[in-house]
């Protein structure tokens, strides 16, 4: 199950920072220096998108309901391997008007004693001139991109003052990181280290994918349905397709899959219902095509 993609977000609010003051203690915060970096577009931003040691409940139509934690050192692999390579996008490069364009490069991305941060320059564009008063305002949540590479399952803990409804639990010891950013969803003020510090937007991800490529939602559906297996877990809802889902949308959209998606789906992929073209390239085989170069960093480091 090491190919699933998997997203998770911190409630705790992304800061920014003024550039001459990224370092963590003794931030420069006067209404001043931030006029002079607002000026200059001089921006830090920093996020801690994972806490170490806090058990939260994942409650996915994707995933299955169990508790789950991150344990310190579960970055460390990666950041050494492929830190320089992790992108840094907003709403995962789902968002219709920023897309895939990246809000800066990490200077900095480390494990602390309390969880993972990055601090990112961010590049002197319109887009993140757009978010830089939200950001400011602590109105974003940070979230990231990853696969579970190594884990420690206890599928019958029994009920404990963290469990008190015994589900089953998931430690995550090494994880390979593809991208982080801050997220529109989980900020909030008032998180603390529990239970509603988290949240598990797989389910979101899925839908984004729904919508805009078939084979790869399929796909993701399919390595789910094999994780639940595994684990003996329950997902809240039974239909064939995520609770978010239309079905008669779907099923629009299979009867629109171009043959050379279809040709690259495993051979145990659902009934697909495809549609023969003569010659040419349809609208669909175009944009997933473009798709495919687009979000080719994640096929080739997943496999």
């Amino acid at each position: 199950m090491k190919h699933l993609i998997t997203v998770r977000a911190n409630a705790a609010p992304v800061s920014l920072h003024p550039r001459a003051a990224a370092e963590p203690e003794g931030l420069d915060s006067t209404p001043a220096a931030e006029a002079r970096a607002e000026s200059t577009g001089e921006q830090v931003m920093v996020l801690r998108f994972s806490a170490f040691g806090v058990w939260y409940e994942i409650n996915s139509w994707y995933e299955g309901r169990y508790l789950e934690r991150v344990l310190p050192g579960a970055f460390a692999k990666t950041i050494q391997e492929r830190g320089d390579r992790v992108k840094i996008f907003f709403n995962h490069g789902y968002d219709y008007q920023i897309d895939q364009k990246i809000l800066g490069v990490p200077e900095l991305l480390e494990e602390r004693t309390d969880g993972v941060w990055a601090e990112v320059p961010l590049l002197d564009t319109s887009y993140n001139r757009d978010l830089i008063p939200g950001l400011r305002a602590g109105g974003y949540g940070s979230s990231f991109m990853f696969n579970v590479l190594d884990e420690l399952w206890n599928h019958e803990p029994g009920e404990s003052e963290h469990n008190p409804e015994g589900l089953p639990e998931r430690s995550i010891l090494q994880v390979r990181l593809f991208e982080a950013g801050p997220v529109t969803w989980p900020a909030s003020h008032a998180a603390t280290a529990g239970m509603r510090s988290v949240a598990g937007l797989t389910d979101w991800y899925g839908e984004q994918l729904r919508t805009r490529d078939s084979g790869r939602h399929d796909a993701l559906v399919r390595g789910f349905t094999d994780f639940r297996a595994q684990h003996g877990l329950r997902t809240s809802e039974s239909e064939a397709v995520p609770p978010a889902a239309d079905p008669q949308q779907v099923a629009d959209e299979r009867q629109d899959t171009a043959p050379d998606e279809a040709a690259t789906t495993p051979t145990d992929a659902p009934d697909t219902l495809v549609v023969h073209h003569a010659a040419g390239l349809t609208h669909s085989q175009r944009a997933a095509r473009l798709r495919a170069q687009r979000y080719s960093f994640l096929t080739r480091e997943a496999s």
